[in-house]
């Protein structure tokens, strides 16, 4: 990092978009690096802001935290992902986007009636539970995870 590139942490937040808060959580993370200054105030490289990026996108295709670091953990030297790193990286998590792509159509499509969970409070509800059956195949909007 060289001090001309670096960004003081209200400025690294007001251009990554995020509050400051969620860079130091990120920082304690390790998912990204900041140098301190003598005054012990925290720099970034600019080139953390496609750090930031990566992960903000991939929080929002619901990913998780650990699911992240163990994506940036896999990139040489802690180093910045770059498209080709992307690519790979985005391959391993196809089967679970289109997954989640499958569960977002099934909520919509059935959200005004039913979203699956059994509940039998609906007297037109589509997939009547009667005397909740579905239990036996465990918890939670049984008809919609397996349907």
């Amino acid at each position: 990092m060289t001090p001309k590139d670096d960004l003081s942490i209200g400025d690294f937040a007001a251009r990554a978009g995020v509050p400051a808060s969620a860079l130091r959580f990120y920082e304690n993370r390790g998912l990204i690096r900041s140098r301190r200054t003598s005054g012990n105030q925290r720099r970034y490289a600019r080139a953390e802001l496609r750090r930031v990026a990566f992960i903000r996108t991939a929080q929002q295709i619901g990913l998780s935290l650990e699911e992240i670091a163990d994506a940036l953990a896999e990139l040489p030297e802690s180093r910045t992902p770059n498209r080709s790193d992307w690519a790979r990286l985005s391959e391993h998590w196809k089967d679970r986007l289109n997954w989640q792509i499958d569960m977002l159509v099934k909520v919509r499509d059935k959200l005004t009636d039913c979203i699956g969970c059994g509940c039998l409070s609906l007297s037109s509800c589509r997939l009547v539970n009667r005397d909740d059956h579905i239990a036996s195949h465990g918890p939670g909007p049984r008809r919609l995870i397996e349907g």
